[in-house]
């Protein structure tokens, strides 16, 4: 790393860019076992400036943490959803089933359905934040008490549970490649 860094360096002092340190980092990935070992993991660069590790980074929307456990990103997501929500449940008692319904796939479960293949295998207890953040939009958008069955408004709404709708995802997808 430390060599392909200093030739991207060189390459833009060539071409009369400044490289700016101190807003590139870079993430490493591993076990904590692993990542341990690595007793300094800055770099260097030719002018002296360093580079530091990153505790995690943004590829196209999705936040990845060193130890691969999405959970800044499903942090980040569930303070997301929930704003719309709330939003959707003040403006619930002027809105029809239909336009809450769609207000609430569009804003939450487009979120929610991003990326969601790659949350396939973690433990129960991430991919629970997830279904309280849909148990929530589905009271939403019929208007329903918090008290009242989640499960019974799912198969009401015709929506699959989060882990459903992950599995989903990956077959639909593993389907298309197959047949195309």
């Amino acid at each position: 790393m430390q060599t392909a860094l200093s030739a991207i360096a060189d390459w833009m002092t060539s071409n009369l860019l400044c490289f700016n340190s101190a807003k590139t980092e870079f993430l490493l990935l591993g076990l904590k076992s692993q990542l341990n070992k690595i007793h300094n993991p800055a770099l260097t660069l030719s002018n002296g400036a360093s580079v530091c590790p990153s505790p995690s980074g943004r590829n196209l929307g999705f936040i990845f943490d060193a130890h691969l456990t999405f959970s800044v990103q499903i942090s980040s997501l569930a303070r997301s959803c929930l704003y719309h929500i709330r939003d959707l449940r003040r403006i619930r008692p002027v809105l029809d089933f239909s336009t809450a319904h769609i207000i609430g796939t569009s804003l939450v479960h487009s979120k929610l359905d991003y990326c969601n293949s790659l949350y396939y295998g973690l433990p129960k207890i991430q991919l629970t934040r997830f279904q309280h953040i849909q148990n929530s939009l589905d009271r939403a958008v019929v208007a329903a008490p918090r008290s009242s069955d989640p499960d019974k408004i799912l198969k009401f709404l015709q929506w699959l549970k989060v882990q459903e709708r992950i599995e989903y995802k990956i077959i639909s997808t593993t389907y298309k490649v197959l047949q195309s």
